[in-house]
């Protein structure tokens, strides 16, 4: 294991090393005495290869929701924190609400002065009714004129229209009774919704408003994650499509969903769209806010050549995509034959062996493996180390055939930890120079 990690190693970080070691120039110019190169080789296999899109999703939780304050008040009483799980109805903040209990008495108070008016008015309609009664019994007998039967009838209609304002002031006043109860209620912050509570951003003394939100509140046993798809994508992703889920929390974790529902409005501008994925299990993977890692499985490809795409190489001479084969199939066999695998590294190296760049047609792009024509099941092509042989008329190199396993893993290394490595092999180098 330990010889082929080194050789990984060599083939990525070259120049590194050999600055290390005091030499200069081109390291892989041919020179009397020079040794071979030394690279890394997988055989290339036959088969589909799977059609994915790797995007980034954001997660929330379902019927996640910001909790806002509906009035403008200092807090004075926290009653939950951040983990805590309520149920829809529960307190969770009350406002400072001395100024709102002083409104709500002045518009009651209105209120009173406004239903006396109105029964004042009622009073006086019934007054002005009954001697608008006693003019129109005075006037069927003959006894009264006219000008007073009018004035009998314009004094009640006058009473009519006082007790219909006053009446429409109470109702305004009453309505200004219940807004001015209803802030008063709002002082007292409730959970709308069931759910567990997060997002904390209320402190005793802060000024709560109804513009930063107090708490986030959803349901933590079931996500929702989001992905953005291009207009391309729309052409073979749809609902229900397969989907993998990596957390950076737990990276070996797989959760497998599939898309629920994507809007069928594009942004007008970016030409985009949001896709949604329902995810009810996760093992307390998945957290609201975080962003994770999402494989859209749409597919696979005919059965083809498959190469990582490690070994894909763009020839520096003429700007040819193509991969570097190495003479090794009679030398080896298949590694299949041999039982060959990351845990078990029977093959030693072998050469120097002939290695000969062949060009080649891209059949699809997978996001480990591409499917190539050109090569040959059986064929061993370089994975690591092509900068070696790029620069030579005769190509020859030492090759250490290496398991698929190995090169997947190390294309899925960040550059933090191959930087890791060079400073280890660097420092083993020193040791060995010191011992």
């Amino acid at each position: 294991m330990f010889k082929i990690i080194s050789l990984s190693v060599a083939a990525v970080c070259a120049a590194a090393l050999s600055a290390c070691s005091g030499e200069t120039g081109d390291p892989a110019a041919a020179r009397p005495g020079q040794e071979l190169p030394s690279v890394e080789a997988v055989e290339v296999r036959y088969g589909t290869l799977p059609l994915e899109e790797r995007l980034v999703g954001s997660v929330r939780a379902r019927n996640q929701t910001e909790i806002y304050a509906e009035v403008t008040a200092p807090v004075v009483e926290v009653f939950v924190d951040d983990g805590d799980v309520v149920a829809a109805g529960d307190p969770l903040v009350r406002l400072r609400a001395a100024d709102f209990e002083e409104r709500l008495r002045q518009a009651e108070a209105g209120l009173q002065v406004a239903q006396a008016r109105v029964a004042q008015a009622e009073a006086n309609l019934a007054r002005f009714e009954a001697t608008l009664r006693r003019m129109e019994a005075i006037a069927e007998r003959g006894l009264g004129t006219a000008a007073e039967l009018d004035a009998a009838r314009a004094d009640a209609l006058s009473a009519q229209a006082d007790l219909d304002l006053m009446r429409a002031q109470r109702d305004q006043a009453a309505s200004l009774a219940n807004e001015r109860r209803a802030e008063l209620d709002e002082t007292l912050v409730r959970a709308p919704i069931g759910g567990i509570v997060g997002g904390r951003n209320a402190e005793i003394g802060q000024q709560a408003n109804t513009s930063s939100p107090l708490f986030v509140i959803g349901d933590a046993g079931a996500m929702i994650v989001r992905v953005t798809l291009t207009q391309r994508m729309l052409a073979y992703i749809d609902a229900g499509t397969s989907v993998n889920i990596y957390a950076d929390t737990s990276p070996d974790a797989v959760i497998g969903s599939e898309i629920a529902r994507i809007s069928p409005f594009l942004h007008p501008v970016a030409h985009t769209t949001e896709a949604q994925i329902d995810v009810a299990e996760h093992d307390r993977t998945l957290r609201p806010g975080m962003f994770v890692t999402v494989d859209v499985l749409y597919g696979e490809t005919e059965r083809a050549a498959l190469v990582p795409n490690s070994a894909i190489y763009r020839h520096p001479r003429d700007g040819r995509e193509g991969v570097y084969v190495a003479e090794l199939a009679d030398t080896l066999g298949s590694a299949e034959s041999r039982g060959y695998s990351i845990s078990n590294p029977t093959y030693e190296p072998v050469g120097p062996v002939p290695v000969q760049f062949a060009a080649v047609e891209i059949v699809a792009r997978g996001r480990s493996a591409t499917a190539i024509e050109g090569v040959q099941p059986a064929d061993w092509v370089v994975t690591l180390g092509h900068h070696l042989l790029a620069t030579r008329s005769e190509a020859q190199a030492i090759i250490q055939p290496t398991p698929w396993d190995h090169i997947l893993g190390l294309q899925e290394m960040q550059s933090r930890d191959l930087l890791d490595i060079i400073r280890e092999k660097q420092d083993a180098n020193v040791a060995d120079g010191l011992n």
